[in-house]
């Protein structure tokens, strides 16, 4: 986008247009992968185990193993990437492959969109779906650069996402055709 010409940027910022964008994180298929070795360790255990130490140990040993595997799986697998579309009408946030969590926001309900330049997990408490009192909600999948909407009931909705920029300018024409100020 930054590479466009003026007029090139004005017509995909235009309130007609939709914009999409999206922000990968590589990091999370390592701890997807952790998660899948320890589900197939809880599956060997369960299978083939020679445990002769009674069988509480061998059951708490599986389901831990399993447990701690699908968390590990599902959990990082949600948060490889995010997607994010803005529309005419709502902005929506799509996460992992299965599009689950999805977040819809009616562009009704924001008063503003800023673009922050430096968003990180460390300040929301890790990579995922965050709330915190003081600073709303996030999507985090990656360091870097997010778009920041300041929603009418008070309370912010962050995600990391790349071309935040260009997101922050199609939804801001959005508002001022609305004539809502950002």
């Amino acid at each position: 986008m930054k590479d466009q010409a003026p007029e090139e940027r004005a017509a995909s910022d235009s309130p007609h247009e939709v914009w999409t964008g999206r922000a990968t994180n590589r990091v999370q298929w390592l701890l997807a992968c952790a998660g899948a070795a320890c589900l197939a360790l809880g599956i060997e255990l369960a299978v083939d185990s020679m445990w002769t130490s009674g069988i509480l140990p061998l059951v708490m040993s599986v389901v831990g193993c399993i447990a701690a595997g699908l968390l590990m799986l599902f959990g990082t697998l949600a948060f490889v990437h995010v997607a994010v579309k803005v529309e005419k009408d709502y902005l929506e946030v799509r996460c992992g492959h299965l599009g689950l969590p999805r977040r819809l926001i009616p562009l009704s309900q924001v008063v503003g969109a800023d673009f922050a330049p430096a968003v990180t997990p460390r300040q929301w408490g890790g990579w995922g779906y965050r709330w915190r009192p003081e600073k709303g909600t996030a999507v985090v999948v990656r360091r870097g650069e997010g778009l920041v909407l300041s929603l009418g009931d008070g309370h912010k909705f962050t995600v990391t996402v790349d071309d935040a920029e260009s997101a922050v300018r199609a939804i801001r024409a959005r508002l001022r055709l609305r004539g809502t100020t950002s």
